[in-house]
């Protein structure tokens, strides 16, 4: 199989089902987000980190997958027979988003307290972090506007926020484990 098929050449590619949209619509943009972030924590994921973490994050990257193939998918053609019941999409259910929300809760039990926002910083995979933390929350917001215009299952919102969480969160505890600075934000005050 090529890589270049050349369809593309004119602005335009193919959604699942075979509909051609402009490169820039607001379902590539969503997915097309879901897909930088996706590359963002493999780069996190390549970084010192421990095991269990690089285990969830490689879960979290075949999930993304998954919304990706939701948010390619336009609502119409989901409903497609194909094979035995319908195009053979996965689906993001409500353990993955506990999945997530377990990791949160035992990390934040090990850190201390936020008083102050911080600033993201501190160590080359503690800055990964935070960097796939922003591109999840653009993802997020992509989400948001393509299901106001067609709707998908607002699962993949939910999980995409929690998601974000789960960054933050793991940015603390990295910077814990990594012995990195936690610089707080804390507003000059005017004299």
């Amino acid at each position: 199989m090529k890589i270049y098929t050349k369809t593309g050449d004119l602005g335009t590619t193919a959604l699942f089902g075979g509909d051609r949209v402009a490169k820039h619509h607001i379902r590539i943009e969503s997915y097309g987000t879901v897909d930088e972030l996706n590359s963002w924590i493999g780069l996190l994921r390549d970084q010192q980190i421990d095991k269990e973490t690089k285990d969830l994050l490689i879960a979290v990257q075949h999930k993304l997958f998954t919304i990706g193939a939701i948010m390619a998918t336009p609502p119409e053609k989901e409903k497609l027979k194909s094979g035995k019941d319908r195009l053979n999409i996965e689906r993001i259910e409500d353990k993955d988003i506990a999945i997530l929300e377990e990791a949160i809760d035992k990390m934040d039990a090990e850190l201390p307290a936020m008083t102050h926002f911080i600033l993201p910083g501190g160590h080359p995979a503690v800055s990964y972090c935070h960097l796939a933390r922003t591109v999840c929350r653009r993802a997020e917001r992509r989400a948001t506007h393509l299901y106001e215009n067609e709707p998908f299952e607002k699962i993949v919102i939910r999980y995409l926020n929690r998601l974000s969480d789960y960054l933050f969160v793991l940015a603390r505890k990295l910077t814990k484990d990594l012995q990195a600075e936690e610089v707080p934000w804390i507003p000059e005050k005017k004299s």
